[in-house]
């Protein structure tokens, strides 16, 4: 067999079985997105996000997350957190803004975005982080698991760790809608139609329960909502008179059918673009 076939042969293997992926510079950024095929975390070395101050109506949710934060940060025991609760309400800006808030207090931790059609991925990702000297938050948003899904086995990877454990440096952060991360049909069908209906959801309900951490997320009052768009006016100093602003925010509302974070951010856009103001 000739040079060139055997060499052939081994690039063919290479690409079948990889070599294990190398750790990247971790002193690149604050913030990495996990990618598959290849494996690789890539440098976020601007992370778009809130400032804490500017998020309301989520007082207690934002002081007991960003008290379990710190204490991972410091290397103290701290709870994996699902955020679940109404669209637009600010869960997955609060993980932003808390991670921001840790660093502005002199504190590292790295936060890595997993997606969640990755999460089959997350053992090797976890083997990458075990025994490094850096803290990691891994973040995955909009977490949710439909029909046949199958995808929620590997995330027992991220709260359990099997028989090693979930490594210490590693701390598990997720948004959802659904508080159970199952639509509420596809439990009640589990119960009906299993050989035994306590077995047959207990596996998929009992993941919720794998957080430590549940923070809830509900609509917001009207006046919350203005409180946000003033806020967001004083933030980034756009200027209007109170009536106009009312007016025009109860307006914008109406057309979008919703009152939530989202919607008042959405609205506050177009008025800094028609006040010539960049945020």
């Amino acid at each position: 067999m000739s040079a060139a076939t055997l060499t052939r042969i081994a690039d063919a293997l290479e690409r079948l079985s990889p070599a294990p992926m190398a750790a990247p510079d971790f002193e690149a950024a604050d913030g990495f997105v996990w990618h598959v095929e290849p494996d690789r975390l890539e440098p976020v070395v601007e992370i778009k996000r809130v400032d804490i101050g500017l998020l309301i109506g989520v007082d207690r949710s934002r002081n007991t997350l960003l008290e379990n934060t710190e204490q991972f940060a410091r290397g103290l025991p701290a709870n994996n957190a699902l955020l679940w609760g109404s669209r637009g309400m600010g869960k997955s800006s609060l993980v932003k803004a808390v991670h921001a808030e840790v660093l502005k207090r002199g504190m590292a931790l790295k936060i890595i975005e997993l997606q969640r059609e990755d999460l089959p991925s997350v053992a090797r990702l976890l083997n990458l982080l075990r025994g490094r000297p850096e803290r990691f938050l891994l973040f995955c948003d909009d977490l949710s698991f439909g029909h046949d899904d199958q995808h929620y086995k590997s995330l027992k990877a991220v709260l359990d760790g099997g028989i090693e454990g979930r490594p210490d440096n590693v701390v598990f952060y997720a948004t959802s809608n659904r508080r159970h991360l199952m639509p509420r049909d596809m439990i009640e069908n589990e119960r009906s139609s299993g050989i035994n209906p306590s077995e047959a959801v207990e596996e998929k309900v009992s993941l919720s329960d794998r957080f430590g951490l549940w923070l809830g997320f509900h609509p917001c009052s009207q006046d919350e909502y203005l409180a946000m768009i003033r806020g967001y006016c004083r933030a980034y100093g756009v200027e209007i008179d109170d009536d106009t602003l009312w007016a025009e925010a109860i307006e914008w509302q109406a057309t979008r059918g919703a009152r939530s974070g989202r919607v008042a951010w959405q609205y506050f856009t177009d008025l800094a673009g028609r006040k010539g103001v960049t945020l």
